[in-house]
């Protein structure tokens, strides 16, 4: 009787990781899954890979924790961690130690090693957490006195 309420709890968290609010697909694979009922948490251990339309993202872990209505909170994906994410017109590529996405606002914080660039408009920063707005394309980064932040871009010659 237990195993078959385990089956049916996994089976109902999967549920939703695959299928979002605005019914658009995600995907996720993994070396092992693990349900945790009382702390609203799906593990996805070993080799993660996410993929929804033409974002994707890879870890070496993620967790995917709900809220009380049993939606999406967010995404912790851990140990190097790469992505590219694709909105509109706006093309992102970067990596992390540890990045955390927050559906509802369309954000994601990455901490440790944290690199994006920006494909489009040819941009690069990096510093120790970048604070990361989809909807607007806002970034906030923060380094360290030995770790400063960086931003390099492309200026177009005037001929």
């Amino acid at each position: 009787m237990y195993f078959s309420k385990a089956i049916y709890i996994l089976l109902f968290y999967v549920s939703f990781i695959v299928t979002s609010s605005f019914a658009q697909k995600v995907e996720i694979v993994s070396d092992s899954m693990r349900a945790e009922n009382i702390k609203k948490e799906v593990h996805f251990i070993g080799n993660v890979k996410i993929n929804d339309s033409e974002n994707w993202l890879h870890g070496d872990k993620v967790i995917v924790y709900f809220n009380d209505n049993n939606e999406t909170d967010k995404y912790e994906a851990l140990g190097n961690v790469q992505f590219e994410f694709h909105k509109e017109n706006s093309f992102y590529k970067g990596s992390a130690n540890k990045v955390t996405y927050f559906p509802v606002k369309s954000q994601y914080l990455l901490e440790g090693k944290a690199v994006i660039d920006d494909k489009i408009n040819k941009r690069h920063v990096n510093g120790d957490a970048i604070i990361f707005d989809m909807l607007t394309g806002n970034a906030s980064v923060k380094g360290s006195a030995k770790k400063p932040v960086k931003f390099i871009f492309e200026m177009e010659s005037k001929k």
